[in-house]
């Protein structure tokens, strides 16, 4: 039973999927960062200079109704940014690493697979056929 275990902590997947979570989190503070330093006054300037943000009040003067369309437009932007990251940085150079490590144990996807038994004598039929349809 813990040899089970063993074996499916140290799959590759399991361990590749944990780096992932622990950068994607680490980098998750360096956009929030630049989501709410930079790109959050952008948007809110686009409110103009009375209104608070990219939103407005549904009921005026309760804070609670206030639709704020810059905070989903920064969420959006947040996500787009850690997924690039985790995909240009995580998932590019591990399909590469394991595309070279595929070539170097001799393991080479094939291009085209053999035809079926059923698919060869289907052709023939088919060949033959035509030969006969000639004459």
């Amino acid at each position: 039973m813990l040899k089970g275990f063993k074996d499916f902590i140290l799959r590759g997947n399991v361990i590749d999927l944990a780096v992932a979570v622990v950068i994607g989190g680490a980098f998750t503070a360096i956009v929030t960062a630049f989501t709410e330093k930079l790109i959050n006054p952008m948007i809110a300037s686009l409110g103009g200079a009375e209104v608070n943000g990219l939103g407005f009040h549904i009921i005026s003067g309760n804070d609670a109704t206030f639709m704020d369309f810059g905070a989903v437009i920064t969420a959006a932007i947040n996500f787009l940014l850690v997924a690039a990251v985790v995909y240009f940085v995580l998932v590019v150079p591990m399909n590469k690493f394991n595309e070279l490590q595929a070539k170097r144990k001799g393991v080479q996807e094939d291009e085209e697979a053999p035809a079926s038994v059923e698919t060869e004598l289907l052709t023939e039929i088919r060949d033959l056929l035509k030969e006969q349809q000639k004459n």
